[in-house]
């Protein structure tokens, strides 16, 4: 089978600049399939990995892990997908398939599983390379055109409702009105919980409630966390920064989880009497396997769920980091290629 020369953008160094990069893929694997990107998310990870945060990012880096795009080859020990047939690719892009883990449909927690941005090249590019497993087909009714960031904002924060087994007749918090936050608001909703959007600004309070919320609480406010105290069955935690947590835990219910999908980068304090007293839970997940992002991406269709974005040409792929660095992005940034 024919190699493909792929057009990409790649840094050469950490916080380096993006540019022009051209590489083969090789030959082509029995149970691999080619994607021509017509469209990539950008995901703070993106970030991070450029500039290194992590420790492990590999040079010429090229960024790119919430593709959607056209398959243009298959091998031949691929069912299911076909050429011409539009799928996403998210952080994962293989598994081993045959440890504990893929046999129990957790790929997600394979020990080998290859990640789409990290040592191999992503999807700033003309096409990436993945599993096929772990290639989902799209629905017609889903907006190629914003579907990128459900690949992987999006399957991150549907995966608690699935793992936590969480109840219709629910109440469950989220703390963060951002990239991942403004879409577990909408699939809490659709589920059919009772939500509540906790967030530090008052100017999100109308968008929130027409992303989801049922109640909006500013979290600067004691007298507005008091009023919820043991009310909530799940508060998922989608920022990246060190909270009061204490103030969290006295808004669970009993038996209810403190559950993060946001990186925050410091130790989480509890006292273990809070745990016990009230059957409480820290918890956290990794985005899903390919069975659930299949059942997220058909929850989207059915509900008409999707992430609220801003788009740059891939070929301003720069600017459009530097535009997220800055904390401007509303509230996902998806790249329109452009690559020749």
């Amino acid at each position: 089978m024919e190699t493909i020369q792929v057009r990409a953008l790649a840094a050469s160094k950490a916080k380096g600049k993006l540019e022009p990069f051209e590489f083969s893929l090789g030959s082509l694997a029995a149970d691999q399939v080619d994607i021509k990107v017509q469209y990539c998310g950008i995901c703070h990870s993106d970030l991070s990995m450029l500039n290194n945060e992590f420790g492990f990012t590999q040079y010429p880096f090229v960024p790119g892990h919430e593709a959607v795009g056209v398959i243009t080859a298959k091998g031949d020990h691929v069912p299911k997908l076909e050429v011409g047939q539009t799928v996403g690719l998210g952080w994962f892009s293989g598994s081993c398939m045959a440890c504990s883990s893929c046999l129990a449909g957790d790929h997600n927690h394979c020990t080998s599983v290859e990640q789409t941005i990290v040592g191999r090249h992503g999807a700033y590019a003309t096409h990436v390379r993945c599993h096929w497993v772990w290639a989902t087909p799209i629905p017609q009714n889903v907006d190629h055109r914003s579907a990128g960031p459900l690949f992987c904002g999006g399957i991150t924060v549907f995966n608690p409702i699935i793992q936590h087994d969480i109840s219709p007749l629910a109440r469950v918090g989220v703390i963060g009105i951002g990239g991942l936050g403004h879409l577990a608001l909408q699939f809490l909703r659709h589920w059919g919980c009772e939500v509540y959007a906790f967030t530090s600004s008052d100017s999100k309070r109308e968008e929130a409630v027409r992303l989801g919320a049922h109640q909006v609480i500013n979290s600067r406010h004691d007298d507005d966390l008091s009023k919820i105290r043991g009310a909530l069955d799940m508060i998922l935690v989608t920022v990246n920064v060190p909270l009061n947590w204490a103030a969290y835990f006295d808004c669970l219910a009993p038996k209810g989880v403190l559950h993060f999908v946001g990186v925050v980068p410091e130790p989480v304090s509890v006292m273990p009497i809070t745990l016990i007293l009230g059957q409480k839970a820290v918890s956290g997940t990794p985005l899903g396997s390919p069975s659930n992002t299949r059942r997220m991406i058909e929850f989207c269709a059915r509900h008409q769920i999707a992430p609220v974005i801003e788009t740059f040409p891939m070929s301003r792929a720069n600017e459009a980091l530097e535009h997220l660095e800055a904390g401007k992005a509303r509230y996902r940034i998806v790249l329109e290629n452009d690559l020749r």
